[in-house]
């Protein structure tokens, strides 16, 4: 059941649908093998799996969130690990400053680690980059914020 739906009221919407159609739930293994249907003394087997499926999923969701929440307060963050170091970005700065375009600067650049090790960064990666720069340029107390709640995190206190 938790393939069919995410929460009661999708698999609910799907019972219905069946109803109008004139179909029926067949379980094919397990211990409630058999023919249900939706309409009928089904109904009730279809709310119970509805409501497993979304306590499920629910738990699923808190367990993630608190996973990802510890290891936050670790200093742990997921995602790969940014490809434009802070030196390239300063580069592109003063080049593009210069005049030249990313699509010139970008032939200059090597990524120094990682699984992309050697290549030349995306043009989306830096343009990214670009973006999160002038983000931070444009928002200068939030940035600090964040840099003072993440160290607070750090330590704990």
């Amino acid at each position: 059941m938790k393939r069919l739906g995410r929460d009661a009221a999708e698999l609910t919407a799907l019972a219905d649908h069946l109803t109008a159609h004139g179909l029926v739930l067949e379980m094919l293994a397990g211990p409630l093998a058999g023919i249900y249907d939706p309409a009928g003394p089904g109904r009730m087997l279809f709310a119970f799996f509805a409501a497993m499926a979304e306590t499920e999923r629910e738990a699923i969701r808190e367990a993630t969130l608190e996973g990802l929440d510890a290891a936050a307060r670790k200093g742990n963050h997921g995602g790969r690990p940014a490809v434009i170091t802070d030196d390239m970005l300063h580069t592109v700065l003063r080049r593009r400053a210069a005049g030249e375009s990313v699509e010139t600067i970008r032939g200059d650049w090597i990524i120094p680690t990682g699984k992309r090790k050697g290549r030349n960064p995306s043009l989306a990666g830096i343009y990214r980059a670009l973006a999160e720069h002038d983000k931070a340029q444009a928002y200068p107390d939030a940035v600090a914020q964040a840099h003072s709640e993440l160290a607070e995190l750090r330590t704990g206190t």
